[in-house]
């Protein structure tokens, strides 16, 4: 009876065991499967920092006391804000469009301002 040798998919030495055994050990398992999940952590990684980012720029537009204020697209982008990510957004009744990083808010007014807004709903 002829046996097929297993190769270790992480480092190509051959596998002893089970016949479906795909990786010589815990450490060569563990290295393969982060290995292929490293682009997909990246990013999720880096468009959460981002999402965490215009949050606390919101955050400190808004202050401590105030339930809304006004600032310029220019400020929001010179603090690193980055408009092309939200968490989630809003439209309210009179069809006006609000787009969240998380409990904060923005809405575009006209000639480049923007209305801050925290969600006290969810707060």
């Amino acid at each position: 009876m002829q046996t097929d040798v297993k190769i270790c998919l992480s480092c190509g030495k051959a596998i002893q065991g089970r016949v479906d055994k795909k990786f010589c050990d815990d450490y060569c398992r563990n290295t393969y499967n982060n290995q292929s999940k490293a682009f997909t952590n990246n990013l999720v990684r880096n468009i959460n920092s981002t999402l965490k980012k215009n949050r606390n720029i919101m955050s400190s537009l808004l202050g401590e006391n105030g339930d809304t204020t006004k600032t310029t697209r220019e400020k929001m982008l010179q603090m690193g804000f980055q408009f092309k990510y939200t968490t989630h957004s809003y439209t309210n009744k009179k069809g006006n469009l609000y787009g969240y990083c998380y409990d904060y808010g923005y809405l575009e007014l006209e000639n480049g301002w923007f209305l801050i807004v925290k969600d006290r709903e969810n707060s």
